[in-house]
This record gives C-alpha cells, structure tokens and sequence, in this order.
C-alpha cells in the first residue's frame, strides 16, 4: 500500500474517481474532466490516492488547507475507499496520511463533515479522535439562473 499526492491528471486516476465518488451516496456527481483537473492544479487542494501493490487505486480523500486572518484552516472531504477494500485500514491510513500533512502546514485542527447514515465512516473518525462539535452548520444554495 502506498499513498500519494495526485498532482497532474492521468486517465488512471480519473477512472478511478469516477468508480469512487459515486461511493460516496446516491446522487454525488463525479466532476467532468476539466473540472478534475482544476483540482489537482489548485493550490489549496491536496488530493491523495491509496494504492495497492498491485498499482489498484483503492481509496481517495481531498484535504483543503487555506489561510485565513485566525489561522491555518484543514479540512477533509471525499474520503471514499472502495466497497471491495474497505475494512482493511485504508480509510485510516489517509485519513491520518493527510492529518500529518496538515500538522505539517502548521494546521492546529482538522474538521470533516459525515452524514449520519455512514456508520461506519463516523465509528472510524470518532476512533481517530474526530469529535462531533456543537455548531450550527449552515449552506446557502445559489438558484440556477
């Protein structure tokens, strides 16, 4: 097993994407090729890929790290390891892969958002040390001109 930083677009790595993020729950959209690649350029966008001996993407997450006036701001989202491999410690490994990278940057916190019917994601954050905060979370959706 091995986990990197994807940095330049390659159809592998875009395949890939394309059979995990639909993992994530019914109605996530995989991002059009373009749009991926945007990603991967950004600077506040860190994407990792979890790969087997075997050269098999098994697992990705994007960490977000950007600079605000209070601090060094991290946050994980799109943490998906495929159904096929999950229960083997991947999601663990980068998750904490990317937690170390943040601490890295000089991050003091990691935040990540759940929904409640992914028991399992939540049971592994809450292992890690993840605790649920008391706050009002609160999205604002632009309607389609």
């Amino acid at each position: 097993m091995k986990i990197e930083e994807v940095v330049k677009y390659n159809e592998r790595i875009y395949e890939a994407v394309t059979v995990l993020i639909p993992q994530l729950g019914s109605g996530t959209i995989v991002p059009a090729k373009e749009y991926f690649r945007t990603i991967l350029e950004s600077a506040s966008s860190h994407l990792y890929a979890l790969k087997l001996e075997n050269k098999e993407i098994a697992g990705i997450l994007t960490l977000c790290i950007c600079r605000i006036p209070t601090g060094i701001k991290a946050w994980i989202e799109d943490v998906v390891v495929n159904q096929a491999q999950r229960g083997k410690g991947y999601g663990k490994a980068l998750l904490l892969h990317a937690m170390e990278f943040a601490r890295s940057e000089g991050a003091k916190a990691v935040e990540l958002t759940s929904r409640p019917s992914r028991i399992e994601a939540n049971h592994l954050y809450q292992k890690l040390g993840f605790v649920v905060r008391e706050t009002n979370l609160y999205m604002y959706t632009f309607s389609k001109a």
